[in-house]
């Protein structure tokens, strides 16, 4: 005789289940499973970053999660971007949010004359003591980064991040839906959050990415808490062409 199917798991006590109704909630995620053994995990499966889908970024700061974290920085305001919020609330910190972006100005002013043909964008260091933050700076006479900024600055924080046990583990914001410095595709508009992954990715990174707050409203679209995603999400694209 076969057994009774089983009823469904409760994952709250009482009635919480009920109460807790995923569609009573704007702000939700619908969480896929990362894959099976055979498509990006297990022995000789490629690195991958962690995509920290509902987490609280600043929390988990203060909490001391990291030793480092990765974000953006410009030379004339940053009162509305992440860093001023860390350096604000890290009890630790000597710096100000209006230090930052002095900082940013003097040294944008510095290579502006000494090394006016090096590369950009530059990444600065501010140390907060509980914690490091490598601040991609943007490009002067901006008012965006470019992906191209991106690779470049991920490039450099991941040189400054080898052999660097102190520094690790380090996360990252995922320069979208930002106030203070913007991040645009060619075309002018915001890249896919799958692009700025690659993009970050390629350039070698692989510690933790959270999601920018604005992307827990996605709940319709499924999500992987893993880049680079399963093998059958390329072959679902490539079957729907």
């Amino acid at each position: 005789m076969a057994n009774p199917e089983r009823p469904p798991m409760k994952l709250y006590d009482d009635e919480g289940d009920l109460l807790l109704n995923a569609e009573s909630f704007p702000d939700k995620v619908t969480l896929l499973p990362s894959g099976p053994i055979g498509s990006g995990v297990g022995p000789g499966a490629v690195e991958r970053v962690r995509v920290l889908w509902g987490q609280d970024m600043l929390r988990d700061m203060l909490d001391g999660r990291y030793r480092a974290v990765v974000c953006a920085v410009n030379d004339t305001d940053n009162s509305h971007g992440i860093i001023a919020q860390l350096v604000d609330l890290i009890q630790t910190s000597q710096w100000t949010a209006k230090g930052v972006t002095s900082f940013a100005r003097m040294f944008q002013e510095s290579v502006s004359i000494h090394a006016a043909k090096d590369r950009e964008p530059y990444v600065l260091k501010y140390d907060l003591d509980s914690l490091l933050i490598l601040a991609l700076l943007r490009p002067k006479g901006r008012d965006h980064f470019t992906l191209e900024d991106v690779s470049r600055g991920f490039s450099t924080v991941v040189k400054m991040l080898r052999g660097r046990r102190e520094r690790q583990p380090v996360a990252s914001v995922s320069f979208l839906n930002a106030r203070a410095n913007r991040l645009l595709g060619p075309d002018g508009e915001e890249p896919s959050f799958e692009t700025v992954l690659r993009t970050m990715y390629q350039a070698g990174f692989r510690g933790d990415i959270y999601p920018a707050p604005a992307m827990w409203r996605s709940g319709h679209v499924g999500v992987f808490p893993y880049y680079p995603f399963p093998e059958g999400v390329e072959r679902m694209r490539a079957g729907s062409s």
